[in-house]
């Protein structure tokens, strides 16, 4: 494998860099543009990896080109660097609703696209990225590299690109609606006596340590919820509170609304 190239480095397009480069990546490896000279500079002297000046110039000098842009950039980038890739280059497109289909009607039909949607957290080498690809335009080794990149800040599921759009919905837009439900939660706290900043710490520990019971036990959701509920205790009667507010409905209804947002890009 050649270098990796990325066009656009902000949040999600650095912590992919820096993940490879806690992974076993070289700087060497990697190089990488952004419209803003200041960002260069700045990624360049943390990380050690080259930044060069265009678009056109990255997507040359790579072998595996990341597209790290926000989706309405997609137009004005794709039409730049169409004469300038390789034939059969890997393209890594991390945007929503843009498909395997369209990118290869705008890049070449010779172009391998691997189309993914990570998420947040990757910051932090948690992401969860969703992933799909055909696998019989790949060898063994580049499926592995694949792998290898994704897993590089954090975890990743290959899923059929008609699935796509649920995973924005599942993990891609989910953390906003985390990060309600721990303001809301630290809120109660504090209304009942607590500091600001215990609060926010006791209800992010708590969605932490809960998540980590759901990925590591390999117990269902609702036999862990369970386990906290105690016949006639407070955890129950604080569930039923939710169920009667519609907890669970309002999040199926933000799934929906994602969608539905999803398929109008």
């Amino acid at each position: 494998m050649g270098k990796i190239g990325f066009i656009g480095m902000g949040n999600m397009g650095s912590a992919i860099l820096r993940g490879l480069l806690g992974h076993g990546f070289k700087p060497e490896e990697l190089l990488f543009t952004d419209v803003r000279e200041s960002r260069r500079r700045e990624i360049s002297s943390e990380t050690e990896v080259e930044a060069v000046c265009s678009d056109k110039e990255c997507a040359a000098a790579s072998s595996c080109l990341v597209l790290a842009v926000k989706p309405q950039y997609y137009p004005e980038v794709l039409g730049e660097i169409r004469s300038v890739l390789k034939p059969g280059q890997m393209v890594i497109s991390i945007a929503p609703g843009k498909s395997v289909g369209h990118l290869k009607e705008m890049l070449g039909e010779d172009k391998r696209i691997v189309r993914a949607m990570p998420n947040t957290p990757a910051l932090l080498g948690e992401g969860m990225t969703g992933v799909c690809y055909d696998p019989a335009e790949f060898s063994r080794e580049e499926e592995e590299f694949i792998g290898r990149f994704f897993a590089s800040f954090g975890r990743m599921e290959v899923v059929e690109e008609r699935l796509m759009d649920a995973v924005v919905c599942v993990s891609g837009s989910s953390p906003a609606y985390v990060y309600m439900m721990i303001e809301a939660m630290a809120d109660g706290g504090v209304k009942y006596g607590l500091s600001r900043s215990q609060a926010l710490t006791m209800a992010a520990q708590a969605v932490l340590g809960s998540a980590k019971m759901v990925l590591e036990t390999g117990k269902h959701p609702g036999e862990l919820k369970d386990m906290v509920c105690s016949p006639g205790g407070t955890t129950i009667a604080a569930v039923s509170a939710l169920e009667e507010q519609g907890f669970r409905s309002a999040l199926i209804k933000a799934a929906d609304a994602c969608i539905e947002r999803c398929r109008a890009l």
